[in-house]
């Protein structure tokens, strides 16, 4: 599935999956944020263009598990925690710090898409990222700097909100009040 409501192309019509296929979403939704095509997890959608500025540009924490090719080590985590150079727009780019931590197997996830490599080669491991900014692919630019690529990468949470309960395809309404949380 394509995190953009639909193309123009004809071709690419037939032949990519695009959100609109989902859902009859009100005239002038967008994605807040994206997943690219090989990425899952919770995608928030809004036909207020200032709330998604205000979240893209918020530093709002978003939080992943990302599942990598090998054995994950101490030295690469604490690399990731702390940021790793990857390549943004043609240009060197550093990573903020981040929280990084080792996670067993998620067992609430749905099964993976049959294209994956799960444990071809050898063995996989499991990371739990939390961010406060999105560039195009970090998590996977970040897993692969430091010698363990990101083979499945799924968002579980926006904010305060989570991909608890959902299913691949599902469509839920939130009140854009729980995107926030509470002042203190």
């Amino acid at each position: 599935m394509i995190s953009q409501m639909g193309s123009n192309n004809a071709k690419e019509l037939r032949t990519k999956h695009f959100l609109k296929a989902l859902y009859n979403f009100p005239e002038g939704i967008m994605p807040i944020g994206r997943l690219d095509e090989n990425s899952e997890g919770l995608l928030l959608l809004t036909t207020d263009g200032k709330l998604s500025d205000t979240i893209n540009r918020s530093g709002k924490e978003k939080e992943y598990y990302a599942q990598l090719d090998g054995e994950i080590t101490a030295d690469a985590i604490k690399n990731l925690r702390t940021g790793v150079e990857i390549g943004f727009e043609g240009k060197k780019y550093q990573t903020k710090q981040c929280v990084v931590t080792t996670l067993e197997t998620p067992t609430t996830l749905p099964e993976p898409d049959k294209k994956i490599r799960l444990g071809r080669h050898r063995p996989t491991s499991w990371v739990r990222i939390v961010l406060t900014e999105g560039k195009f692919r970090q998590v996977r630019k970040m897993t692969a700097a430091v010698g363990f690529p990101t083979l499945r990468l799924i968002r579980v949470r926006v904010g305060t909100i989570t991909l608890d309960g959902l299913l691949p395809g599902d469509v839920a309404a939130i009140a854009d009040r729980l995107l926030y949380e509470p002042t203190k």
